[in-house]
This record gives structure tokens, sequence and C-alpha cells, in this order.
């Protein structure tokens, strides 16, 4: 038997495909293993969405091709977001690549491996999303687990390369995404993370009128399903009907993920976003009011073209008003093909790294002082694993902490049950992690 190895770059959306990608090659006589350097094919799955994530990507290919030349690699396989972008550039650069997988194509990675040195490739469906019936195998902690709910993008944000990389917005149905959640609930799994380029546009394409707020509400009925979370909401889309969703579904996390990229209006109109401080100041409001005891989590870009430093002071008052409990700051990355690649990228690499640490540095303080309202307080936490230094703490997260992104609870007493969720009692707080027993 062939053993394959996998090297999954970029967001969990990726990871979706990479574990089909398993899922489908150990169906078919494959046998995975975590040691990449004694696989025989190795997976590069790539990420092509801003400049560091295409930088390490080519040089986890560049890894990858060395085990190639001195291990017992005899197959190296590319996929994902960088092949959509730059196959013809790969190719020609980087002989060492065997076979390339596009996006649409990751359920034929089979037939792909078969047909390599030969002419023939199957043809991609630009509908492709995968589906309840496509083999995955899980890779994430035993427990936790990610959906896919859609994939591609039609919104026209100007600094992003995702609509070409992904195609169009296309969404599952509702009966396949339960399906797969029932099964995931009968193989272990208590928490599931649901994504897509823009969540609450799921269901648009399919003439579904309020299919997330429809999805929450059935997801709620799952029998074992402890806890569920949606990422990736468009401000302009949360209704209040989906709100009132997320908080009347005991199983759903209280937790809204909003990607807001900035709040001058100026630079939200050429982001190609729309909104404005006072809008988003109304819509963190709303979401608070809505959903009690939610926690919110935002991501920024600082250093698009025309953010002058009255634009960044608004965002600086915006973040100290908005007391966020989690917060992603990105330097803007020039990305060609996109519609604001005209603009250049006229801030220097220091002003953009200077603004990023100011944000951070203030989000900071304001997530201490947040998990400081949590000292004291008995909180369910999914026991995740061993802490990377020290086996006398075990990682874990509340149902406010989503997976790799946010901080984690750190277990420090008590008789933790991996992969469960049980009741800590919270001990002390720090900027990002909290520290806790079990009870």
């Amino acid at each position: 038997m062939r053993k394959v190895g996998c090297i999954s770059l970029g967001c969990p959306k990726n990871l979706v495909d990479t574990e089909v990608m398993l899922g489908c090659l150990c169906r078919d006589g494959y046998v995975a293993t975590p040691q990449i350097n004694m696989a025989d094919v190795l997976i590069v799955n790539t990420c092509g969405f801003i400049e560091s994530a295409k930088e390490e990507s080519i040089q986890a290919i560049l890894e990858a091709a060395s085990m190639k030349r001195s291990g017992s690699c005899k197959t190296l396989v590319v996929a994902g977001c960088l092949v959509e972008r730059y196959q013809k550039q790969l190719l020609e650069e980087l002989p060492e690549i065997d076979v390339f997988v596009g996006i649409r194509e990751i359920e034929k990675i089979t037939d792909l491996l078969e047909a390599h040195g030969k002419t023939t490739k199957p043809i991609s469906d630009p509908k492709y999303i995968y589906n309840e019936s496509s083999p995955r195998l899980l890779t994430t902690h035993p427990g936790t687990a990610y959906i896919k709910i859609s994939d591609g993008c039609s919104h026209a944000c100007s600094f992003c390369a995702i609509p070409k990389i992904r195609g169009f917005h296309r969404s599952r149905t509702i009966q396949s995404i339960l399906e797969e959640a029932r099964r995931m609930v009968e193989r272990g799994i208590v928490e599931i993370n649901l994504v897509g380029q823009d969540t609450t546009v799921f269901g648009s394409d399919l003439g579904e009128a309020n299919a997330l707020e429809t999805l929450v509400k059935e997801l709620g009925k799952v029998d074992g399903l402890r806890w569920f979370r949606i990422h990736y909401a468009h401000p302009h889309r949360l209704a209040d009907g989906l709100l009132d969703a997320i908080a009347e579904t005991q199983n759903c996390c209280k937790y809204v993920d909003v990607p807001l990229q900035h709040v001058n209006q100026a630079i939200l109109k050429s982001m190609g976003r729309g909104g404005n401080k006072k809008l988003f100041t109304e819509l963190v409001e709303r979401i608070r009011k809505k959903i009690q005891g939610v926690f919110i989590r935002s991501n920024f870009i600082v250093g698009f073209p025309g953010e002058d430093v009255v634009a960044f002071e608004e965002l600086q008052d915006f973040i100290t008003e908005a007391q966020f409990d989690h917060l992603g700051v990105f330097t803007y990355s020039i990305e060609e093909g996109t519609p604001a690649y005209p603009l250049g990228d006229p801030i220097q690499n220091r002003t953009k790294e200077k603004r990023m640490r100011i944000l951070m540095e203030m989000q900071q303080a304001i997530s201490k002082r947040r998990n400081q309202e949590l000292v004291g307080k008995t909180i369910e936490v999914i026991v995740e694993a061993p802490h990377e230094e020290t086996d006398l703490i075990i990682k874990g997260r509340h149902s406010g902490q989503a997976p790799e992104i946010d901080g984690n609870v750190l277990i420090v007493g008590g008789e933790p049950k991996l992969y469960t969720i049980q009741n800590v009692k919270i001990t002390e707080a720090h900027p990002y992690d909290l520290v806790g027993m079990i009870e």
C-alpha cells in the first residue's frame, strides 16, 4: 500500500479540502501517515490568498521537493489556491511537482495520480462543492470538526482574490449539512464549526431565504451535538432573525465572527464593502443586545491605500469603544488581478507593521479585561490536548473561543477527560488565555 502524507496550509476551508482528498485516497487503497518523511505520495495543499501565504506555500513545496530527492517520496502533489492562481508558473519553475489538483478536482485526486505522466485530465465542474457523501479523513482533534456550508464568493471586495481563486458562491443544501453533522456526532464529534467565505449569504443561490437561520435551528435539534459555531459573517447580512436564532438555540455557541475590515467610510467604499463607524457601532450594540453573553470576534486590515492618520485614528477609536473579545489585524497585501491593484501599495511596510502593533497592543489590554470577568466563574470547556510545553497542563476552549484563532483555557488541576466538554472553574486571566481547574 502506498503511504500518503499531507501539508495543509491556510484556512479551515482549505483544511476541509485536505480532509476530502485524504478520504478519497484512503477509500481507494492508500494509507494516510502523519510522518510526511515516510510518505510515498506527499500532498501540499496551498494557500494563495495574500503574499505571506503564497510565500509560506512556496516554501512548503520546496521542502516537499527536497523530501522527494532524499526521502521516500516518489510523487509530489500540489493542490489548492496556489494551483488556481499560478499553475503555469509553478509548472515552469518547479519541475519536481508531479501532479496538480485544482479546488474543484479534489475528489478526482486518485484519477489525477493514476494519470500522472499521461495527457488525460478530469474536467473541473465549476459548480463543485463536496457533500455528505464525500469521503473525509478528519485531521482535527477528536471531538472537533469543521463543516464547509458553501464555497466560493460572489462579492467584489476590492482587496480580495478569492472570487478569482475559488469561483462564484455556491451553497450546499441544508439536508446535506445536517446529514454530515449527524454522521460526525456518531463518530464522537461534540463541536462543529461552520465555515464558508461568507456564511450569511448561505442558501441565497438556491433561492432559500433566511437559510442560515433555518440551518441554525435545525442543527439545534441534532442529538449529541453539544456545540456548533458560525464563522465569517458579513456585517451587512447579520439580520435580527439570525441573531435571534443564535440566541435561542441552546447548542449554538454565543459567538459572532464578523470581519469588518475597517470603519472609515472612504476606506470601506474603496474596499467595495460599504459601511462606516456609526453603522458598525450600532451593529456591535445590536449583537450584544440580541445575544446575551455573546463573544464577538472581528478582523481589520491596516495600510489599505488611502488610509491616512485620520482614518487610522478613527479605527483606533472604534476598537476602544467596541471592546471586542477577539481581534485579528492584518497588513494590506496588494494582489494582482484584484480591483484594488491599480491603487498600488503606497503605504510603507514599516508604517503598516506599526499600525498593526498599535491595534494588537490595544486589544491585548481589552482582551485581558474581558477575560478577567470570567475569573471565579465555572464554565463549560472542551478538553483537547496536552500543552505543547508540558504534559502538566491540558489545553481546552470555552464556547467563546474558536479553534486555532482565539485563546485557550489552560487546565491545571482536576481530572480532565480528553475530547469531552467539562466544567472548569476559572482562576486566572491573561490577554489571550485563561487558567482553571476541572470541577
